[in-house]
């Protein structure tokens, strides 16, 4: 059993994919655009997290972190995946730092935990709340996810 599970844990390791590239383009705080090394353009969905809609409170604010944060700069994409929308799914370091954790920490995203179990998100998230850091200032914000809903209606 424990050979099997070790096979499966290798072969997912394996499909992950793992390269440098530049960002040219931001569309919002958990969204960017990188150009690789064969000038092919990606967008990249930052796995885990989900920040404010532009047109939502901090949605702005998360935006114009992630371009302070990466914009014309290169980081390393660590590919997981494709969404349902064919955005790239990644983990998007710059040297050492997770992007997709310094937003959380820095209180510009929610983790989405819809999608995602990763205890340390769920940690950096409930530190953010509990110091009151970016959009934790508000009485009561509104996740993406209800926010998106609710313009639907």
């Amino acid at each position: 059993m424990k050979t099997l599970v070790l096979l499966v844990l290798f072969s997912l390791l394996t499909l992950n994919d793992s390269f440098k590239a530049k960002v040219i383009g931001v569309y919002s705080g958990d969204t960017i655009v990188v150009s690789t090394a064969s000038d092919k353009q990606l967008k990249v969905r930052l796995e885990g997290i989900d920040c404010p809609e532009l047109d939502q409170a901090y949605g702005d604010s998360a935006k114009m972190v992630i371009v302070g944060l990466c914009f014309k700069k290169e980081v390393r994409i660590e590919k997981l995946g494709l969404d349902t929308y064919g955005r790239t799914l990644a983990n998007v370091y710059m040297g050492d730092v997770c992007l997709n954790k310094e937003m959380i920490r820095l209180g510009m995203a929610w983790h989405y935990k819809e999608y995602n179990a990763d205890p340390e998100l769920a940690k950096l998230e409930d530190e953010a709340k509990a110091n009151k850091t970016g959009l934790w200032r508000q009485s009561t914000p509104q996740s993406p996810w209800d926010f998106r809903r609710n313009k639907k209606k």
